[in-house]
């Protein structure tokens, strides 16, 4: 799963750098490609180390998603 956790890190750079050249739209559908991704490791997750980074990850997403939308996240979504 480690592998995953990498390519997850490259994808949130992505998002990172797609904002910073504030293509918000391309932002968002990057963000929204990398929650599935992160909802289907959630899903196959058995370790307690990988909910832990799968939270981090959840956690700096939805910060992203704040900035990109301008808006606070109500109950998860």
């Amino acid at each position: 799963m480690n592998t995953k956790f990498e390519d997850l890190k490259v994808s949130v750079q992505e998002i990172i750098d797609l904002i910073a050249a504030k293509n918000d739209k391309e932002a968002n559908n990057k963000l929204l490609e990398v929650n599935e991704t992160l909802d289907e490791l959630l899903d196959h997750a058995e370790e307690d180390e990988d909910l832990r980074e799968i939270s981090r990850y959840q956690v700096l997403l939805n910060q992203l998603h704040v900035k990109i939308n301008g808006e606070e996240e109500v109950d998860g979504e």
